[in-house]
C-alpha cells in the first residue's frame, strides 16, 4: 500500500459516502453571489468559492433578490450522504452597504441564533455564526471588492428557512443559542459519518500505517486537531486517523493491531466525555458530563465554590474558562483522564498513549504524558 492509500481522505473514499457542504460554505457562496450582484448588478450562477484546504465547489443559486443598496442570495444545503438535519435547508443572505470603515458586520436573520449564554466562541448577543465561517465570508468579500472596485463596507444577514424549527432538533436551545440555527464548519465539508462505513475506514487507515512502518499514529476528532497533531510532531497524512466521534472504534482496534505510540486530539468538551467513560463521542450518545469536571476540578485544587459553577456551567468550554481564570488545570485533568481510560480499553496492550485536549481555535488547552 502506498502513502497516498492513507490519511483522511482516503477514509472518505474508502466508505464510498459523498461528502457534503457545511451552512458556513453555503452562507460564503450565497454571500459572494450577493455582494457580487450589488456591486456589478448580476449575480454570478453558479458561484464559486474557495474553501480553507483550497477546493472550489460552485453552487448553484435557488434566490436572487435585487433592490437599491442590497442583494440577497440563497443556497440550498447539500450535506451528501450525512444525516444532517440541515440538508435541504435554504441558506440566504443578504448583503447591504454600509459606511466605509465599517467592515463586515453580521446580523443574524430568521432561522439563525443568536448567542445568550458565554462558553461559546462567540460573545453574549453575537449571531451565531462561527468565527471560520466568518473568516471564510469576510475573504470573499474582500475578493469581490478588489476585484469590482467595491468598498467591502457591507452588513451581512445570515438567515436559514425555517432554521427555527429545524433547530428544535439540535443542541443549540441548551447551549443559549436562541432563535435558530448556527451556521458552522470549519473545513466547508461536510464528512459523512456513516457508524459501519466510517469504523471500517479507521481499521484501514490503522492498516495502511502499520503496513507502511509507521509506529506512531494519532487518532483526530476532525481537521484542525488533525493540524495540532501535525504540528506538535510532524505525522504524515498516512499516520493520521479521522476518528470523528468514534474513539472506541480506533481504541479496541488498536488493542488488536498494536502501534508503539498512540495520541489522541481532540476539542475539549469531546475528550471530557471520553475521560468519563463514553467511547462514543457524538451529541446524540453522550454529553458532557459537568459534574464529572467539578469532580476533576476538586482533584486540581478548586474550591467548593469554583467546583459548584463548573457543575452548572452552561458548555464544556466555559468550565474550562472558568478554571483557567482561577489557575485550575481542568485541560490537563481532562487530558490525562481520557488518556487512562484509553488505557483501560487497550487492556495492557503494547501501545504508549497521549492525549492532546484544543479549543475550537486549535490551540492547546491541556495535554497529558505519554503512559
Amino acid at each position: 500500500m502506498g502513502e497516498s492509500e492513507g490519511g483522511r481522505d482516503a477514509q472518505l473514499k474508502h466508505t464510498g459516502l459523498r461528502p457534503g457542504w457545511t451552512t458556513g460554505a453555503c452562507a460564503t457562496a450565497a454571500a459572494t453571489a450577493a455582494y457580487t450582484a450589488l456591486l456589478t448588478g448580476d449575480f454570478p450562477d453558479p458561484v464559486t468559492i474557495t474553501l480553507p484546504k483550497g477546493q472550489t465547489p460552485a453552487f448553484a443559486l435557488a434566490v436572487e433578490e435585487l433592490a437599491e443598496g442590497r442583494a440577497t442570495a440563497g443556497v440550498v444545503k447539500d450535506a451528501g450522504d450525512d444525516p444532517d438535519v440541515t440538508h435541504g435547508a435554504l441558506v440566504r443572505v443578504t448583503v447591504r452597504k454600509l459606511p466605509p470603515g465599517s467592515g463586515v458586520v453580521f446580523r443574524a436573520g430568521p432561522g439563525v441564533g443568536t448567542v445568550t449564554l458565554p462558553g461559546l466562541p462567540l460573545d453574549v448577543g453575537e449571531p451565531a455564526v462561527n468565527p471560520v465561517p466568518r473568516r471564510m465570508i469576510g475573504d470573499h468579500i474582500a475578493r469581490v471588492a478588489a476585484e469590482h472596485r467595491g468598498s467591502g463596507d457591507v452588513e451581512v444577514t445570515v438567515s436559514v428557512d425555517d432554521g427555527e424549527e429545524i433547530a428544535r432538533s439540535t443542541w443549540n436551545p441548551r447551549l443559549g443559542i436562541l432563535g435558530g440555527l448556527s451556521i458552522l464548519g470549519t473545513t466547508g465539508v461536510v464528512v459523512p459519518y456513516s457508524c459501519s462505513a466510517w469504523i471500517d475506514s479507521i481499521r484501514r487507515g490503522v492498516d495502511v500505517a502499520r503496513a507502511a512502518g509507521h509506529t506512531h499514529v494519532a487518532g483526530c476528532t476532525g481537521s484542525t486537531s488533525e493540524k495540532t497533531v501535525v504540528s506538535e510532531y510532524g505525522l504524515p497524512e498516512i499516520a493520521l486517523l479521522d476518528m470523528g466521534d468514534f474513539a472506541g472504534a480506533v481504541l479496541k482496534y488498536v488493542r488488536r493491531h498494536p502501534v508503539d505510540r498512540l495520541t489522541v486530539c481532540g476539542g475539549f468538551a469531546k475528550l471530557s466525555k471520553l475521560a468519563a467513560g463514553h467511547l462514543d463521542l457524538h451529541s446524540a450518545r453522550s454529553q458532557v458530563d459537568k459534574p464529572f469536571l467539578a469532580g476533576l476540578a476538586r482533584r486540581g485544587g478548586a474550591d467548593e465554590a469554583l467546583a459548584a459553577e463548573v457543575a452548572v456551567a452552561n458548555t464544556g468550554l466555559a468550565a474550562l474558562q472558568l478554571c483557567l481564570a482561577r489557575g485550575v488545570p481542568l485541560g490537563d485533568l481532562v487530558a490525562v483522564a481520557a488518556r487512562d481510560e484509553a488505557l483501560s480499553v487497550l487492556r495492557g496492550a503494547p501501545v504508549a498513549v497521549d492525549v492532546i485536549c484544543i479549543d475550537r481555535a486549535g490551540a492547546v488547552v491541556g495535554r497529558s504524558g505519554v503512559r
